[in-house]
């Protein structure tokens, strides 16, 4: 079995891959095992606004200044269910927790606590996940579809969602702009 773990890892989408769903997109991976692989696109923000969403749900929202936040697009698996990203401060109902610093929650009692300013510190708001089966990743990986290279706290919170995959390709020492011009030209 291969032992690549990307917890904790992002996933740039290679500009070859300039149709479908991933087009563009820089994804967090939230937990890699040898059960599959399960992530959260984080620069995909939608139409939705946190308070669109929250009225949606019935969930009073007292915070002001997470009104106009986006909800993003975080994958194409269960696009109807909330995935919360977010910094570690404490446990909610249903929460998976990635490394020391970092969590995903799946349960109303975040939402709740965030709308009377109980919630964390640092989050994003997504509908839907990205999702691999056993060994799809790593042979996605294997033929050029991503690039790979360790999370960044700044980058996921400090950056608006349009500079956010040029940043994590400047982790790697790469301009995504040029590498773009250069996909496909021999």
């Amino acid at each position: 079995m291969n032992e690549l773990d990307l917890t904790n890892h992002f996933l740039i989408a290679m500009p070859a891959m300039q149709e479908g769903v991933f087009a563009g997109t820089l994804t967090y991976i939230c937990e890699h095992n040898e059960n599959g692989a399960l992530g959260i696109v984080v620069n995909r923000p939608t139409s939705i606004t946190v308070a669109d969403m929250f009225d949606q749900i019935s969930i009073p929202l007292h915070q002001p200044e997470l009104e106009q936040l986006p909800v993003h697009f975080g994958g194409p698996v269960q696009t109807e269910r909330g995935f919360v990203l977010h910094d570690t401060q404490q446990d909610w109902q249903s929460t998976l927790r990635i490394g020391k610093s970092m969590a995903l929650t799946t349960s109303k009692d975040i939402l709740e606590a965030m709308g009377v300013g109980k919630g964390p510190r640092h989050m994003i708001i997504s509908l839907g996940y990205a999702g691999w089966e056993p060994g799809q990743l790593e042979h996605e990986i294997s033929e050029n579809t991503w690039l790979t290279v360790p999370a960044s706290e700044h980058i996921l919170f400090e950056l608006p969602p349009e500079e956010r995959l040029s940043a994590a390709m400047a982790l790697l020492g790469i301009d995504y702009a040029s590498l773009a011009e250069e996909a496909g030209h021999a």
